[in-house]
C-alpha cells in the first residue's frame, strides 16, 4: 500500500471517529425496525383476551382476506386510547370479522358503546356472531350499509373513531366524522403507509394514491393535528386543535 493510500484510509476512519462523536449517545446505536425486532415488541405487547384473540385466529383460518385486520399491536393500542381519552362512545368504520372492535369494547368503562359500520353483508353476520358468542354484546352495536349514511344518522359526539374502511373513501369519513368528535376526541387512521405507499398495478395504486392524498390533506387541515405511526401498515392518531 503505498503512503498515499494510507494516508486516505486514515482520514476515512478519522472522519468515521468525528461522525461517531458529534452523534448523540442515544442515537449511536440505533437500528431500523426489522421482522426480529417487530417480533420482539409483539412479544412484550400485552395480549387480548383469549375470546379476543380467538377472533384472530379463526379469521386468519378461515378468510383469504385476513390480512384487513388490525395487528395485534394496533388493537392493543386502540384499547389504550379507549381507556386513555376515557371513551364512552366509540364509532368504528369497517367492522370486517370484529377483532379490533372487540378490542375496544373491553376498554370502555360501564354504559360505554362502540358503533361499528360494515357494508358488505358476510363479514357483518360473521361479527355480529363474534359478538354474541363474547360477554361484549351489549357494549357493541353493528350498523349494515354504507357508512356515510349510518354517519348522518347519528349524533355523536364520538370520543374516538376508527377509520379503517375503503380507503377511497377515507377523506369523506374524515369529514363527516370530524364535527361530531367530541373536544377531546380521536380519529384514528390505519392504513396510512397503505402497501409502502409503493404505486404499482390496479387495484391497489388507486388506493395508494388515495392514502397519499389524505395524509396530505390531513397534514395541511389546520383544524388539526396529527401523528404518523409505522405500526404495521401504518396508523395516524388526529386530534382536533381549538386555534386562537
Amino acid at each position: 500500500m503505498t503512503h498515499e493510500a494510507q494516508g486516505s484510509t486514515a482520514a476515512g476512519r478519522l472522519r468515521r471517529v468525528v461522525e461517531v462523536a458529534r452523534t448523540p449517545r442515544r442515537m449511536r446505536n440505533r437500528r431500523p425496525m426489522t421482522a426480529e425486532l417487530a417480533g420482539y415488541a409483539r412479544s412484550r405487547t400485552s395480549p387480548l383476551p383469549p375470546f379476543v384473540d380467538a377472533v384472530q385466529q379463526r379469521t386468519r383460518a378461515d378468510s383469504d382476506d385476513a390480512y384487513m385486520m388490525v395487528s395485534s399491536e394496533q388493537a392493543q393500542l386502540l384499547a389504550c386510547l379507549v381507556h386513555a381519552t376515557a371513551a364512552r362512545q366509540v364509532l368504528e368504520i369497517g367492522t370486517f370479522t370484529g377483532y379490533s372492535t372487540l378490542a375496544m369494547a373491553r376498554a370502555l368503562p360501564p354504559g360505554g358503546t362502540v358503533i361499528t359500520c360494515e357494508l358488505d353483508e358476510d363479514s357483518a353476520r360473521a361479527a355480529q356472531q363474534h359478538f354474541s358468542a363474547s360477554p361484549l354484546a351489549d357494549r357493541i352495536r353493528l350498523e349494515v350499509g354504507p357508512a356515510l349514511d349510518t354517519i348522518a344518522r347519528l349524533d355523536g359526539p364520538f370520543d374516538l373513531v376508527l377509520i379503517d374502511a375503503d380507503k377511497i373513501g377515507y377523506l369523506r369519513y374524515f369529514e363527516a366524522v370530524l364535527p361530531k368528535l367530541s373536544d377531546h376526541g380521536l380519529i384514528v387512521a390505519d392504513n396510512t403507509l397503505h402497501l409502502g405507499l409503493a404505486k404499482g398495478p390496479e387495484p391497489d395504486s388507486a388506493e395508494v394514491l388515495a392514502i397519499e392524498a389524505f395524509n396530505i390533506v390531513i397534514a395541511q387541515d389546520d383544524r388539526v393535528e396529527q401523528v404518523v405511526l409505522p405500526l404495521w401498515d401504518g396508523m395516524t392518531v388526529i386530534r382536533p386543535v381549538t386555534r386562537s
